[in-house]
């Protein structure tokens, strides 16, 4: 059995918080298997002066060496997947073949990183005087303050360390209360590997709105990047417009998914029922709401509610299992609520809706794959965000009309397009107002793309160049060449 981690990582020491003892349940039985002394505003305070003190050596060195020590970082990771994939599957309930695979994730941003840093330049320009240049040049901001949720409580810590480490940050990140454990041990990995400076990385936890909110308005951290709800994202953004500090926010989503007449049905079905049910339909990124041209709308129905039905709901330990538990009692009682609010404005269970029956689901929180008739926007299936195996399905009828409904939502995270025609895939790219736009494919996101939402879901984005270029600060440096006067 695993050693669960449960110090948290301050000023390069491993040591328990002086705040409260949290339980971390396990949402497959819902039963306590470990507790977390969260941090301390004190040890937040320690956390943020060893940042600073570590920030300007860790900066001074080349970007090549700083390359270099986040990929051996990453072998560290790859050396130590088994407990990273154990504590997955036992605080996120995580079925254990995504675990594996969020594993080479957390892995994968701290190459990624390194590689974009290896191909980086700064910029001359010329000017109209023939002995005048101005140099433009990155350089980190300073103390990263990062907070995460609980759906990739792994690979989302290395999501923001690395780019922040990358930039020659330093960085303070808060792990999500309901699931500490895979943060810290990233942090006691990096703690013994010595490839870092004491203080460099701290790793803390706590409620948001006491230590994620000091941690954003406390004038030592220099910018903040945050993944999480809209509503957290909002007070997040407040809380730094006081100090004029920049932040990236990547919040919720609201996906639809379009089957164009013209499309390949199977793959359209598949794909769909991959995207909305990886991680449990518990990714910002999920399809949420399906629409389907009325001339395939039947079939594409029939065929989808016969793969949710053969998904298996079952332990997260089992490798055959598709479809873990939901994270929380809170989060089953909103998805149920969502679901009984739509029945009563008129939808249509058409498979799911229930807690699955046999011996392995009398406790812990579960819920069947779930699929509903969708044919109006505003019921809330359809115009809410929604964390989980429910899909609704509906019909349109021309071009107009689903553009038009799939932009209505307040969120623009991601959409998805299927069609066999180029320049339909292209005019919808063109028209949809979603950061991110997925043609005959779905997720997950690409290290080297960009992960951004318009409208409610964001601010700035994640991966790739433009993710990195969010841990720069720019600076402008005129310079007359010549004889100094």
């Amino acid at each position: 059995m695993t050693t669960v981690p449960t110090d948290l990582l301050i000023g390069g020491a491993l040591r328990p918080g002086t705040g409260p003892a949290r339980a971390v349940i396990d949402p497959a039985t819902a039963d306590a298997f470990a507790e977390v002394n969260d941090a301390g505003l004190a040890d937040l305070d320690e956390a943020l002066d060893a940042a600073a003190a570590a920030q300007r050596e860790w900066a001074d060195r080349p970007p090549a060496a700083r390359a270099a020590a986040l990929r051996e970082l990453a072998q560290h990771v790859i050396a130590e997947r088994d407990t990273l994939v154990d504590l997955l599957v036992r605080e996120v309930g995580k079925p254990v073949t995504e675990a594996r695979g969020e594993t080479f994730g957390t892995a994968g941003f701290l190459t990624s990183a390194a590689s974009l840093l290896e191909t980086l330049t700064d910029e001359i320009r010329y000017t109209a005087r023939k002995d005048d240049e101005v140099w433009l040049r990155r350089r980190p901001h300073g103390v990263v303050g990062a907070i995460i949720p609980w759906n990739y409580p792994s690979s989302l810590t290395t999501r923001k360390l690395a780019p922040a480490l990358a930039a020659g940050n330093a960085i303070v990140l808060k792990a999500d209360e309901k699931t500490p454990l895979s943060a810290l041990a990233i942090a006691s990995l990096v703690a013994r590997s010595g490839l870092l400076p004491e203080g460099l990385v701290n790793v803390v936890t706590g409620a948001g709105a006491v230590i994620g909110d000091a941690l954003v308005r406390d004038p030592r951290t220099a910018f903040i990047t945050m993944t999480g709800s809209t509503e957290a994202g909002r007070s997040i953004y407040r809380a730094a417009a006081d100090l004029v500090k920049p932040v990236t926010l990547e919040l919720g989503g609201n996906a639809p998914f379009i089957v164009l007449a013209d499309a390949d049905l199977d793959q359209a079905v598949a794909d769909a029922i991959v995207s909305r049910h990886r991680n449990g339909g518990q990714v910002c990124t999920s399809t949420e709401r399906v629409y389907v041209h009325a001339s395939i709308k039947d079939a594409f129905a029939e065929q989808y509610v016969a793969a949710a039905r053969a998904l298996r709901v079952g332990s997260p330990t089992d490798p055959s299992t598709q479809i873990g538990p939901r994270i929380s009692a809170g989060e089953l009682d909103k998805i149920q609520s969502i679901i009984d609010r739509s029945l009563d404005a008129g939808a249509t269970i058409l498979t799911g809706g229930r807690r699955p029956e046999g011996p392995g689901f009398t406790s812990g929180y579960w819920l069947e794959p779930t699929v509903i008739s969708g044919d109006d926007d505003t019921w809330p299936v359809m115009a809410e965000e929604l964390f989980g195996p429910v899909t609704p399905i509906a019909s349109f009828e021309s071009w107009d009309e689903v553009m038009r409904r799939a932009n209505a939502s307040e969120y623009g995270l991601s959409a998805y397009v299927y069609t066999r025609d180029l320049g339909s895939a292209r005019r919808a790219a063109d028209e949809l107002e979603f950061g991110e736009v997925f043609v005959n494919r779905v997720g997950p996101e690409e290290f080297n793309g960009y992960h951004t939402g318009f409208k409610l879901s964001g601010v700035g984005g994640d991966d790739g160049p433009h993710g990195l270029d969010h841990f720069f600060r720019k600076q402008t440096t005129n310079i007359r060449w010549g004889e100094a006067r």
